[in-house]
């Protein structure tokens, strides 16, 4: 004859169903623990184009780095604009790494290395006689805040064409570094030559003054605002990752939105 089972009264119930839950929470718990120590005590990268991250971590954002590539990133997607009169007025300032104090354009040119070694010297007058195009869009920061501004230049496409350096888009990378050679971006050509990316010279219908660049800076919107140089000096091509300031320290050298 069957034994019958003793029914657990409510609160047996709600001690074991608690009992199942803390031991759940407690393995969980355990294992974040010995995923967050095997990486904090992982080695880190061997220091070169990319530097400061240890080496688990690196290969994730290589990873997501190809997968954003691949499979989401696509010329022909803008990123949102709104209307003018929604840009801020007064547009946050964060770090003048390579663009400290004002550079009047007057003692300024953009030197293009060309892939035969030729080298041009580009005044801000010549670049403002290309088309010029304003965008009014969200500007992101890895440090998490964002600000909608309004900015006006020529695109990096339109350059490209005038300068007839299509030989060199071709190429896989665009390096761009500020005249002291402190602050440089390595960027993927596809997101350099997307029909949004700007070579600025203005911001809120001024000429930069300085405080966001000066007399010439990239806006990039399809990336974080530490690839948005704020003074360029050089652009060169290439199809090896240029060297980029805040991949060596870590972040990731992609930086896309």
């Amino acid at each position: 004859m069957k034994k019958l089972k003793k029914e657990l009264t409510v609160d047996q119930k709600i001690k074991r169903r608690n009992f199942l839950s803390f031991t759940v929470f407690g393995a969980l718990g355990a294992s974040a623990y010995g995923g967050w120590r095997w990486l904090y005590t992982s080695p880190e990268e061997t220091a070169g184009i990319t530097a400061g991250a240890h080496k688990p971590l690196r290969r994730a954002l290589n990873k997501t780095e190809i997968f954003f590539r691949r499979l989401t990133f696509n010329e022909s997607n803008l990123v949102k604009t709104y209307p003018r009169s929604m840009a801020a007025k007064v547009i946050r300032h964060n770090s003048d790494i390579g663009s400290e104090g004002k550079m009047p354009p007057d003692n300024w040119k953009l030197q293009v290395k060309r892939n035969s070694g030729e080298v041009l010297q580009i005044t801000l007058d010549e670049i403002m006689q290309l088309p010029k195009t304003e965008i009014t869009y969200d500007f992101k920061c890895v440090e998490g805040w964002d600000q909608i501004s309004h900015w006006a230049g020529v695109r990096f496409i339109d350059f490209i064409n005038h300068y007839n350096l299509q030989a060199e888009a071709k190429s896989q990378y665009v390096g761009m570094e500020t005249p002291d050679q402190q602050y440089y971006v390595g960027l993927d050509m596809p997101s350099a030559l997307h029909p949004q990316t700007l070579l600025a010279y203005q911001m809120n219908d001024e000429l930069l003054n300085g405080n966001h660049g000066q007399p010439l800076r990239l806006i990039i919107p399809v990336k974080y605002g530490i690839k948005n140089l704020k003074r360029i000096g050089t652009i060169t091509f290439s199809n090896t990752r240029p060297k980029d300031y805040w991949a060596e320290q870590g972040y990731d050298y992609y930086s896309g939105l």
